[in-house]
């Protein structure tokens, strides 16, 4: 049977605003200009004779991957509702570092579903439905177009975003989405209600990302490593993706990127550095 290649994209956060946090729901009211970066995982996908799904898992940093994961979620909420005709096997090469806020496992769900989708075994309602019951970030993932997550759900796609080369130092510690997230007192109001030129100049270079207040009272060290990367004259901006662990530099060319990563390897040698580029 024919094996499928698809590449899964890490999702980078530019900016992450929270707004304000839901009484109802108890959750955070966030917006987010989002972009996709050449690190990806690989995913291999094909039809099985065996009664069961086979999702296993490979690669550096495979080894913490638990039997309920984002994978094995969707496979159980398909065959819930009877979607699937065959089983799979599906192997994942882990390439996307865990727990560094850029959303490895909810991009695996999210390629996969596009697959099934492209395959027409699911319709454009359902991969919808199927991506917002998975996880709140897996609908981003469902293609590699930079988007602005407003803070009422919606989404939009943007052209225009520079493609930065840029260099992640993930160090050795991952971090607790749940934990940021409930410590978080710092809330920002809205930016995208703007022209999409002023959202390029200011919500890129100038913007932030609310969750590294609590991030950094909670790990100590990604103050110490952001505050280090923040000394390079060469790099734009540095700024913590997601709920963290991974702190991105972003530069011009690739040239000073490397000179980065030659640098941070010797500084920062506990940590974890890879030069990619947005897509």
């Amino acid at each position: 049977m024919e094996v499928y290649r698809i590449n899964s994209p890490a999702k980078i956060n530019l900016n992450l605003n929270i707004i304000r946090k839901s009484k109802k729901k108890k959750l955070h009211l966030i917006e987010s200009l989002v972009c996709f970066v050449k690190l990806s995982d690989k995913i291999y996908i094909n039809k099985s004779d065996s009664q069961y799904h086979k999702v296993r898992f490979i690669g550096k940093f495979s080894k913490k991957i638990t039997k309920k994961n984002t994978v094995t979620k969707l496979l159980s909420l398909l065959d819930k509702d009877n979607v699937l005709k065959n089983k799979y096997k599906i192997l994942v090469k882990k390439e996307i570092p865990l727990q560094s806020g850029m959303g490895g496992g909810s991009m695996n769900a999210a390629n996969i579903l596009n697959y099934f989708f492209k395959k027409k075994l699911i319709n454009l309602k359902k991969l919808k439905k199927y991506s917002l019951k998975i996880g709140s970030d897996v609908i981003l993932g469902l293609n590699s177009k930079p988007k602005i997550l407003y803070r009422d759900g919606s989404i939009k796609e943007v052209t225009d975003i520079k493609k930065y080369h840029i260099l992640i130092v993930k160090p050795a510690f991952g971090c607790s989405t749940k934990k940021i997230y409930s410590s978080n007192k710092t809330f920002s109001k809205s930016e995208f209600n703007i022209s999409k030129e002023k959202i390029v100049k200011n919500v890129i270079l100038k913007g932030k990302n609310d969750l590294e207040k609590s991030a950094f009272n909670l790990y100590p060290a990604l103050k110490r490593i952001k505050n280090l990367l923040n000394q390079n004259e060469k790099a734009n901006f540095v700024r913590m993706t997601g709920s963290g662990s991974a702190i991105i530099m972003y530069f011009n060319s690739n040239k000073f990127a490397k000179n980065a990563l030659k640098i941070y390897k010797r500084k920062l040698n506990n940590c974890l550095c890879i030069i990619t580029k947005i897509i």
